[in-house]
């Protein structure tokens, strides 16, 4: 599986922009690399992208997502 991280300006900031909806081609399965830690039985679905630093895509999610990243 790949693993994927966000990207980072060098003061740290988030890299981010705006696409256009016509440039989504398919969502994507993110699983968390969780390390060597408990994860908080607290922790909401909303804040994994915050709580983790990288993330495997999950190609086998469906054989639509298999045939685009084989």
């Amino acid at each position: 599986m790949w693993v994927v991280q966000p990207a980072h300006h060098a003061n740290h900031a988030p890299n981010i922009s705006i696409i256009h909806i016509n440039s989504i081609y398919r969502a994507a399965h993110l699983i968390p690399i969780y390390g060597s830690q408990f994860v908080s039985l607290n922790l909401q679905h909303y804040q994994t992208y915050d709580s983790f630093q990288k993330f495997y895509v999950n190609k086998y999610a469906d054989h639509h997502a298999f045939e685009i990243t084989s």
